[in-house]
């Protein structure tokens, strides 16, 4: 199954109608509902820069990025996000409803989860690199994905921040 588009090379990276418009129809092709097109040109580069493309119904399982450097940062560049964290234990800490032009950052060891609350939402994500496997710890409380348990999780997830718009609610 393909995950994601490839890196882009050379000194200047340009989202153009082109590229934006296979993320979204590789979005909307794909089992998992969502396609990454990292644009940083090497996963050794020191900050990581990512679009992800995303369809209603996809399911990034809650994780975390337990290494001390490892911030995250979102911003909603079309449609609409879900933005969920929580405790260690998995209950709600807070919801967001984030529309374009949105932005979260969040600091290590947040757990949390996102989730396309429209069709073709495009999320613009800023992480500190390089890429490493060890950085993305999934919750053991959360579905896996594809499990038969995680259409009703996202279900819940969804109606949580459906209707919420003030951060932090």
């Amino acid at each position: 199954m393909k995950l994601a588009l490839p890196n882009p090379s050379g000194p200047v990276f340009e989202l153009t109608p082109a590229i934006r418009e296979e993320g979204l129809r590789e979005s909307r092709l794909s089992p998992r509902r969502r396609m990454l097109l990292p644009f940083h040109r090497g996963q050794e580069d020191l900050v990581q820069r990512m679009l992800n493309f995303m369809q209603p119904g996809t399911y990034i399982r809650a994780h975390q990025h337990p290494r001390d450097w490892a911030s995250e940062t979102l911003m909603v560049m079309s449609g609409c996000l879900g933005f969920v964290t929580f405790d260690p234990q998995g209950n709600v800490l807070t919801k967001h409803r984030l529309v374009v032009g949105d932005l979260v950052d969040i600091e290590a060891r947040v757990w949390h989860s996102v989730l396309a609350l429209a069709e073709d939402t495009i999320l613009l994500e800023i992480k500190r690199g390089p890429f490493n496997e060890e950085d993305k710890v999934f919750a053991d409380w959360s579905p896996l994905e594809f499990s038969e348990e995680a259409p009703a999780y996202l279900a819940w997830l969804t109606g949580l921040v459906a209707e919420s718009r003030d951060l932090g609610r």
